[in-house]
C-alpha cells in the first residue's frame, strides 16, 4: 500500500475513501497534536527507524513537502485501482495510459499544492517527463501481471481491527484476491525497486502486518502475501504461517508499548541512518545540530524517592 499508506493516527472507523486519503507523512490540516491512536505499516517502520522521526509525524504532525516521486506513486496506485474498472479484455496498457493524466488531474484537484512540484515548467515540459517516468511503471507492470485473468475482490481495502491487548492495527491493502477455492492472496504495489535478500524481511514486514489484521478480522489466514516492485520488474512472495503473524503481533505489542513509554517522558531518541538524507526534518534533530519543537503533549512526573518525599 501505497506508499499512500494511512498516517497511523487518523483512521478511526468510517476512514475516508481513497480520493481523500493523505499521501504519507501530509499532516491532516488543523488537527492539534495529539497522543496515537493505532499503528499502521508506515508509522511502525516510523518508529523502528527513528523514534524522533515517529514523533515529528505522528504528534507534531509536522508538514511535509511533496516529492515527485511519492505524488508519482500515488497516481499509478490510483490507476491501477481504477484499472479493474473496465472489464476484462480491456485492461491494457493504452487504458492505464489513459486514464494516468486524469487521476494526476483528479489529485491534484484535491491538493493543489501538488502544482509546486513543478514551479519552473512553463512549457509544460518537466510534467511531460514525470508523467512520462508514471507511464513507464504501468507499462512495466504489464510485464509481472495479466489484469485481464484477475478479478480483485477488494481493492484499496481499508482494514481495522483492535488486538485483544487494545492496540488498534488499520491501515490499506492494495488488492485482495479470492481463488474459487478460497484462499486469499494480499498484493501491494511498490514503484520504486525490489530490496536486496538483507532488506527483504523489513519489506515483507508491511504484509504481515495486514496479513494479522485481516486473520484478526476473518479468522482466515492469507495464503500468499506479494509485492509487486514496479520499479526493478520483480514480484516478492511469501506464504505466511499462523506462527509468523502471532510472532508480528508480538512484535507490534512491544512496539507500542515502547511508544507509550516514549509518550508518557517525552523522550523521542533520533537514530542516524543513511535515511536521514532524506529526511525532512532534518535541521529539527539534535544529531544534526537541530533543536526540536517543544514537546506538545503532557509528560508525567517521575515517581519521587522516600527521601524527595519528605
Amino acid at each position: 500500500m501505497h506508499q499512500t499508506d494511512s498516517s497511523g493516527t487518523p483512521g478511526e472507523p468510517g476512514a475516508p475513501p481513497t480520493s481523500a486519503r493523505p499521501a504519507v507523512g501530509t499532516p491532516a490540516a488543523g488537527r492539534p497534536a495529539a497522543a496515537p491512536t493505532g499503528l499502521s505499516p508506515s508509522r511502525a517502520a516510523d518508529f523502528m527507524n527513528c523514534p524522533l522521526l515517529y514523533r515529528f509525524r505522528v504528534i507534531d504532525r509536522l508538514p511535509e513537502p511533496p516529492s515527485p516521486a511519492a505524488t508519482r506513486g500515488t497516481v499509478v496506485h490510483a490507476v491501477l485501482e481504477r484499472l479493474f474498472d473496465s472489464p476484462a479484455g480491456e485492461r491494457t496498457p493504452e487504458r492505464a495510459r489513459e486514464l494516468l493524466r486524469p487521476q494526476w488531474e483528479r489529485l491534484l484537484g484535491e491538493r493543489p499544492e501538488l502544482a509546486d512540484l513543478f514551479p519552473d515548467d512553463a512549457d509544460g515540459s518537466v510534467l511531460a517527463g514525470w508523467l512520462a517516468d508514471a507511464e513507464r511503471l504501468l507499462d512495466g507492470y504489464f510485464r509481472l501481471e495479466d489484469p485481464n485473468r484477475l478479478e480483485p475482490a477488494e481493492r484499496e481495502l481499508y482494514v481495522e481491527t483492535a488486538l485483544e491487548s487494545g492496540l488498534v492495527l488499520r491501515g490499506y491493502v492494495d488488492r485482495v484476491d479470492v481463488a474459487p477455492t478460497g484462499e486469499v492472496r494480499l498484493v501491494d504495489y511498490k514503484t520504486g525497486r525490489a530490496p536486496s535478500r538483507d532488506f527483504e524481511g523489513k519489506a515483507m514486514f508491511q504484509m504481515k502486518f495486514y496479513a494479522l489484521v485481516l486473520w484478526r478480522l476473518r479468522g482466515v489466514v492469507p495464503k500468499r502475501l506479494q509485492l509487486v516492485y514496479l520499479g526493478s520488474g520483480d514480484v516478492v512472495a511469501y506464504d505466511p504461517e499462523p506462527e509468523d503473524l502471532r510472532a508480528v503481533e508480538r512484535k507490534l505489542l512491544a512496539l507500542w508499548e515502547a511508544i507509550g513509554r516514549a509518550v508518557a517522558t517525552g523522550e523521542w531518541l533520533p537514530r542516524p541512518s543513511r535515511l536521514c538524507d532524506w529526511c525532512d526534518h532534518r535541521a529539527l534533530c539534535p544529531s544534526f545540530g537541530g533543536t526540536p519543537p517543544p514537546y506538545p503533549l503532557d509528560v508525567l512526573p517521575e515517581p519521587r524517592t522516600t527521601e524527595e518525599s519528605w
